[in-house]
């Protein structure tokens, strides 16, 4: 009988375009497997997991429920099962993440000791981290040439699903899918077939007027694929082999290169998951005591009295997604108007996200910081009424998320303190004054850059 390989699924739920499953198939049958890692259980919230278990079973039913489900440490659980089924080779996709790195090398040191060989095949990238660089072999660290090299390197077309003859033998135990917690956010649908509808419905609507609409958070403006990227339910290369040679759909293969940007960064300097990219700036004062902490709360909960502030995080709470936009706006609060250190803000994101992914995540608040990369907007302290503004000129994404606001008209409505009723049904007064506080994070960064090292 044909030694079987496994193919251990991380970030890559789908069997479309999927170069490490054509790897093992090519080799003869395949052992499906997933491990439930509690590294990842342990840092990622309930809608988190709720969405990956979904998607768990939906490609367990697309391979005739032989997906084969292990719980407990990677660097232990795949050599049992190698040992277990005889197989000789572990396909995966590979992974750049910090904490990816480190499982990857455990699960290749105790595999080789037992004779059997890991082998990495494509990754959760269309261009894989590491891989594009300046003329010199040194990396970028702006995201606009960074861009221009990117679409310069190019990429493979998407891959054909092989044949495969999967390998589910009944003495090969199924651990099971996790029982987690019921969210409090609702969910989109999960699995490969509902990345794939979510695709169509964009490429069908809303990414033409894309560069004029993403913006808006009021509307179905944006993709929505954010969750199924970073479960691997589809891929960028099946997004990309889509887009045409036009100005909306250049827009929207910018914002996937941001994701393949930050990926790169993360991949060469993975201490600045929780540490500033620009270490001048490790000085910079914020506030960390018992007031900061009650400021903290009512961002959480979005009770600011900033309503654009406080739509984006009852958004946020609601269905485990914030818009981009807002996301930027809210971030921007918490750093510059509540002088609060980003990495909470990152931890309560990666907490209630669907889609969190760490690079994306946690570089997206280092820029809003000004601690990261494209360092520039330190000094665009946004200001959350005139964000509102231009954004949501009619207040409808605000009073969708912030009901009290109802009845509030349009030119109050980001600002219902000047209506002349009071605060309506009991929405909170604005906590701080957005003027004074942009002049002391400004004055704070000012001090942190003279500071000597």
């Amino acid at each position: 009988m044909t030694t079987p390989a496994i193919l251990w699924f991380r970030r890559d739920l789908r069997l479309a375009d999927n170069p490490a499953l054509v790897t093992a198939a090519a080799t003869g049958p395949v052992i499906p497997l997933f491990v439930i890692d509690p590294v990842f259980f342990a840092t990622a919230g309930h809608a988190r997991q709720a969405f990956l278990v979904e998607g768990l079973r939906a490609l367990g039913r697309s391979i005739g429920g032989r997906l084969v489900v292990r719980h407990g440490d990677p660097a232990v659980v795949v050599p049992a099962l190698a040992a277990e089924t005889g197989a000789r080779l572990v396909v995966a996709a590979d992974d750049y993440g910090p904490y990816g790195t480190r499982r990857d090398a455990a699960v290749a040191g105790a595999l080789a000791d037992s004779g059997c060989a890991l082998t990495f095949v494509g990754s959760p990238y269309a261009v894989p981290p590491g891989t594009v660089v300046k003329a010199d072999g040194s990396p970028y660290a702006v995201f606009t040439p960074f861009r221009r090299a990117w679409e310069q390197a190019g990429w493979d077309g998407p891959v054909d699903v092989p044949d495969v003859e999967w390998r589910g033998d009944p003495d090969v135990t199924c651990e099971g899918y996790p029982t987690v917690p019921r969210p409090a956010a609702t969910l989109p649908p999960a699995g490969e077939q509902a990345a794939s509808d979510a695709m169509e419905a964009f490429l069908d609507g809303p990414v033409d007027g894309y560069a004029s609409s993403r913006d808006l958070p009021a509307i179905e403006g944006t993709s929505r694929l954010s969750p199924y990227l970073r479960f691997g339910m589809i891929h960028p290369r099946q997004v990309l082999a889509r887009l045409a040679d036009e100005p909306d759909h250049a827009t929207f293969r910018s914002e996937l290169c941001w994701r393949e940007f930050y990926a790169d960064v993360l991949h060469r300097r993975p201490e600045t998951a929780w540490a500033p990219l620009r270490p001048e700036l490790a000085g910079l004062v914020v506030d960390t005591d018992g007031a900061a902490r009650e400021r903290f709360a009512a961002w959480c909960g979005g009770e600011t009295g900033y309503p654009i502030v406080d739509a984006g995080m009852r958004q946020l709470l609601a269905i485990g997604w914030m818009h981009n936009r807002v996301r930027m706006i809210t971030a921007s609060f918490l750093v510059k108007d509540l002088h609060l250190p980003w990495q909470w803000g990152a931890r309560h994101f990666m907490r209630h996200l669907v889609d969190g992914d760490l690079a994306s995540n946690n570089h997206g608040w280092q820029w809003a910081a000004g601690t990261g990369t494209d360092a520039a907007p330190y000094f665009r302290v946004f200001n959350p009424v005139l964000q509102g503004e231009r954004f949501d000129p009619d207040g409808a994404y605000v009073r969708r998320w912030v009901p009290e606001l109802a009845g509030v008209a349009d030119r109050d409505v980001h600002q219902p303190w000047r209506s002349g009723r009071g605060q309506p049904l009991g929405y909170p007064g604005p906590m701080v004054d957005h003027g004074v506080e942009r002049a002391e994070a400004l004055a704070r960064f000012a001090a942190a850059t003279r500071a000597p090292r």
